[in-house]
């Protein structure tokens, strides 16, 4: 399944109007503070440091908020500091210089697979992935799979793992395909140098759309590779040790996503304007970004019914089998430990209605 992306192009039209938005209005808990630290009265928790596995933009705007707005003070945290990446977050987890981490399922589960890593999802921010093969409509127009077939597409180092999966998801010989190595930036798709890009559907696509071309779409959670994204991850000791500071981590971020995907334009100026200053970050490019994330990315039939986080029977089952694709056998119970998630819900059944 492939997307040409109108309602993003929509999305980037309207950005101009909701950063006029942004000017009206200033961030209710802004101040002079280092972004990722809560100047709120100490809580009983203590303190979490939480390894990003990307820089501080509009990719994490539901902890942006959480933070700005005292949202995890308020649920007994003293303190979170937000590190940001580039990390699969692994390491940071393993020897204890993180208590969590937001990064992606495949990383999470290579590790427990291969290594025995005593780690555990317990919840999700995204529920598909956002994982793209972007390439211009007007050029190679990568529609399936197997267009993608002597093409040269471009792949970060980071992502080689996952785009091998996607390949092997599709039954393409990676013989078949040329690989060039990239960084993160667009360019080489919008120059020529490759015909396909990965990219995230939220971030480069958004970005290249914003220079006026039109970006076709061909995501992995629809080709073969769903899984969830942004997963909340922490070791076994931790959530043995910590419970009760995780589940109100947990507290805050629903909350914080709540926020997030009521006004996507609130994380986007605090990426801009306050977290991200020193990032060069573009406010109409964030904005767009921070909608399109939340829209399609964070929101879902699922966490419509049971709130935001929550990841279904089904969509573990699909988490699994395409970690399974890439060569990792796990069961839900290797990977996954959503009881903290459950009791978060059951002691706060207000937080389900995020849509209110």
């Amino acid at each position: 399944m492939t997307s040409k992306r109108p309602m993003l192009r929509r999305l980037a039209a309207g950005a101009a109007v909701a950063v006029g938005a942004l000017l009206l209005s200033a961030c209710a808990g802004a101040d002079s503070s280092s972004p990722g630290e809560s100047t709120s009265p100490a809580g009983d928790l203590g303190e979490l440091t939480v390894q990003l596995s990307w820089i501080l933009n509009e990719e994490w705007s539901g902890e942006l908020i959480a933070d700005s707005e005292g949202y995890y003070a308020d649920a007994g945290l003293a303190g979170v500091q937000l590190v940001p990446g580039p990390s699969s977050g692994v390491p940071e987890l393993l020897s204890g210089t993180a208590d969590l981490s937001l990064t992606d399922a495949l990383s999470v589960g290579a590790a427990v697979a291969n290594e025995g890593a005593p780690l555990k999802v317990i919840g999700a921010t995204f529920q598909k992935n956002p994982f793209t093969i972007a390439s211009l409509t007007d050029g190679a127009d990568i529609t399936t799979p197997q267009d993608m077939i002597g093409k040269k597409i471009g792949v970060q180092d980071s992502n080689r793992a996952v785009f091998d999966a996607f390949l092997a998801a599709n039954d393409i010989d990676p013989a078949e395909v040329e690989i060039v190595p990239v960084q993160y930036d667009p360019a080489p798709l919008t120059t020529g140098e490759v015909d396909g890009l990965i990219a995230f559907v939220t971030s480069q696509s958004v970005t290249i759309e914003l220079q006026g071309l039109e970006v076709t779409d061909l995501l992995f959670a629809d080709n073969g590779l769903p899984f969830v994204g942004h997963v909340v991850t922490a070791t076994d000791e931790t959530i043995a040790a910590d419970r009760d500071a995780l589940k109100a981590f947990l507290t805050a971020e629903i909350r914080g996503w709540t926020d997030a995907v009521a006004d996507p334009s609130t994380g986007a100026q605090l990426a801009v304007q306050e977290y991200g200053s020193d990032l060069g970050l573009d406010l109409e490019s964030s904005t767009a970004s921070a909608t399109a994330q939340a829209e399609l990315l964070v929101v879902s039939e699922e966490t419509a019914k049971n709130g935001l986080f929550t990841i279904s029977d089904d969509l573990q089952e699909q988490t699994l089998a395409s970690l399974a694709t890439a060569g990792y056998e796990l069961s839900a119970a290797d990977l996954f430990d959503l009881s903290l998630l459950d009791e978060v819900y059951a002691e706060n059944p207000d937080l389900v209605a995020y849509q209110q």
